[in-house]
């Protein structure tokens, strides 16, 4: 039985390019990833989404201009805690990236993003997320590394991403 804690990721994308985060200290350390974490005390969702994006790279993005596009679930080989990340996309922000102790940000040509420097999961499901389809996945980790295995689906509304899957 897993021990479910939430998550948020947000990606914010300008024409043909996407915002990513080099992570510089704890969790996914030299990895590009989107920008967020872990929920505040009687913080909502979409709150925690737009307080990470700030916090690590300075942008300011309304909670209402953030979309939830995706839900992914992580479980790590031996490990009780089940990660459940919201993931959020945004066209609409205000503020230019600005490195912080945590995060250093570039924009990357989508046709360009450096999958070798991200997570193994990231060719899996990115491809969803850039083409804006909804989806829900599960991947099952050995160390940070080696996906065991996954399991991806398109979601049809906005409202599947709310139930159990």
């Amino acid at each position: 039985m897993y021990v479910r804690k939430v998550y948020t990721l947000v990606f914010l994308r300008e024409d043909s390019r996407l915002l990513l985060g080099l992570k510089k200290r704890g969790f996914g350390i030299n990895k590009w990833n989107g920008f967020g974490g872990k929920l505040e005390p009687e913080e909502t969702v979409i709150d925690a989404a737009a307080r990470e994006l700030k916090e690590e790279c300075c942008i300011n993005a309304k909670a209402s201009d953030l979309k939830h596009i995706g839900n992914l679930e992580f479980t790590f080989e031996g490990e009780s805690t089940l990660m459940d990340v919201k993931v959020f996309t945004s066209k609409i922000f205000n503020g230019e990236p600005q490195e912080t102790d945590e995060m250093r940000p570039r924009w990357f040509n989508i046709d360009a993003l450096p999958f070798e420097e991200m997570w193994p999961d990231d060719r899996i499901w990115f491809p969803y997320m850039l083409n804006s389809k909804l989806f829900f996945a599960q991947f099952h980790y050995k160390g940070f590394d080696s996906i065991l295995k996954y399991n991806i689906v398109e979601l049809h509304s906005v409202q599947d991403l709310y139930k159990n899957h």
